[in-house]
């Protein structure tokens, strides 16, 4: 009976330990996007505060492809602040999945605790068995 109720709880052990992974790796993936968001706001905000200091004779140029397109100015300063805040809206988003990404990881790995003291207590103090580490 006792090597029944072992053999489950190092299944559940086992399972979770493998949804906790998987969940610390949609967290990385995640801190990644958040991390790139911030690069692509900081390089965005430094292009809007280079338009303040270009005059109205200053050409903007676009890339587009392998040339350098010839761009309005005007133009080119409302798209930077669309993205500015396409980039913000992003960051947002990606915040609140964090957020949601912790709160996940954080629920497995308590089951995970719960679990590995069920298993500790069942196998008493000789313990030949060990429990799967998270």
């Amino acid at each position: 009976m006792a090597d029944k109720k072992i053999a489950s709880l190092q299944a559940q052990l086992q399972t979770s330990s493998i949804a906790f992974q998987k969940f610390e790796a949609e967290l990385a993936g995640v801190i990644e996007a958040r991390q790139r968001l911030d690069s692509q706001l900081s390089e965005n905000e430094l292009v809007l505060k280079e338009f303040t200091q270009l005059k109205s004779h200053n050409t903007v140029y676009k890339l587009v492809g392998p040339s350098l397109v010839p761009q309005d100015q005007n133009e080119a300063k409302v798209n930077v602040e669309k993205r500015l805040d396409f980039i913000r809206s992003e960051i947002k988003r990606v915040e609140s999945q964090l957020k949601e990404s912790e709160e996940k990881a954080a629920k497995k790995k308590d089951e995970i605790m719960g679990l590995q003291q069920q298993f500790q207590a069942l196998q008493g103090p000789s313990g030949n068995q060990q429990a799967v580490q998270a």
